[in-house]
């Protein structure tokens, strides 16, 4: 089968579509033939070796880069009871491994796609969505009558937080590039500010909760944005000062991985089936251009979501926004 990896660490170029071995499911598990593949940071920040450098990330060279996929259940391994050949499923992989046509999954790991959600779009939502949903509801705390900064409100997890801290009834402020402003208001954000020509100063002491999406060394102005008593939730690495945090009384939360739900992922997709809730793809592009994929995603300048799709699975110009 065709599968995309990286012999080195390196920059997108070191990105090689091959032909390496189908993999079969084993016990639990089931055999996708993947249709489209999410693309998130951690994928370009384990290539490039910025990973391994930061985090001591340890990867078996050669590695197929990937955890978002949407698909269709080509067999069922030993003890799997739920998904049956054909049927349409989305997930994450537990180890990588979605840049490929097929890609063997735990049963655990998937949830039935509904009919009327596209795979293009089904692709872009595991990683991001429970980020974004853990980010929310188990560490701000998200409610009516709160108030919640979104940095990066216009990406691929800040997209989804703007949502589901908007569902939770809060006040959102949206952070983004000026050309960005409008997308975020239409995702339903009370307020929005130019990140770029902004003074930030009149954002100081506004916010109960603040997720920052971006991260990076210059991070002060969000710490005051904070009033006495909020929390800074960090998605990705991010520099935040200690002692600005204490001396304004705020609280900043340790890095968290999102845990792997299947029933919450579910009920994600029947949000987005009903219109509750969207998933915005800015860009999908066929896994031969996973390079391209990767150098986009580097930028920090794509709207929502990139996608990765099969050459035989090109998507309708409905996909993407």
């Amino acid at each position: 089968m065709i599968a995309v990896r990286f012999r080195e660490y390196g920059p997108p170029d070191v990105l090689r579509h091959e032909s390496v071995p189908k993999p079969a499911a084993g016990p639990g598990e089931v055999l996708v033939r993947v249709r489209a593949a999410g693309v998130n940071p951690g994928d370009w920040q384990m290539r490039s070796g910025w990973a391994a450098e930061k985090f001591g990330v340890s990867l078996p060279l050669p590695f197929t880069p990937g955890y978002d996929l949407a698909g269709v259940v080509e067999a069922a391994g030993p003890g799997v009871a739920k998904y049956r050949t054909g049927d349409r499923v989305f997930g994450m992989t537990a180890n990588a491994g979605a840049y490929a046509a097929y890609a063997a999954v735990a049963e655990t790991r998937l949830a039935p796609l509904p009919s009327s959600l596209d795979d293009i779009r089904a692709a872009g939502v595991p990683m991001s969505a429970f980020t974004a949903w853990t980010a929310v509801h188990m560490q701000a705390r998200a409610e009516v009558g709160q108030t919640v900064l979104i940095n990066g409100a216009s990406g691929g997890v800040g997209h989804f937080a703007v949502q589901f801290a908007k569902l939770a009834g809060a006040h959102v402020i949206a952070v983004s590039s000026g050309r960005n402003l409008a997308f975020s208001r239409s995702l339903g954000a009370d307020a929005v500010f130019d990140y770029e020509t902004g003074d930030w100063s009149s954002l100081e002491g506004q916010a109960h909760a603040v997720i920052d999406t971006v991260g990076g060394e210059r991070t002060d102005a969000l710490v005051r944005c904070l009033r006495p008593g909020g929390t800074l939730v960090p998605v990705g690495w991010g520099r935040y000062s200690q002692e600005l945090a204490k001396a304004r009384g705020v609280f900043v939360q340790e890095l968290l991985m999102a845990p792997f739900d299947a029933d919450r992922l579910a009920r994600i997709g029947e949000q987005l089936a009903t219109g509750e809730l969207r998933v915005v793809i800015g860009k999908a592009l066929p896994l031969a251009e996973a390079a391209r994929a990767h150098e986009l995603s580097e930028s920090r300048r794509v709207r929502g979501k990139l996608v990765l799709y099969l050459e035989d699975d090109m998507p309708s110009s409905s996909a993407v926004e």
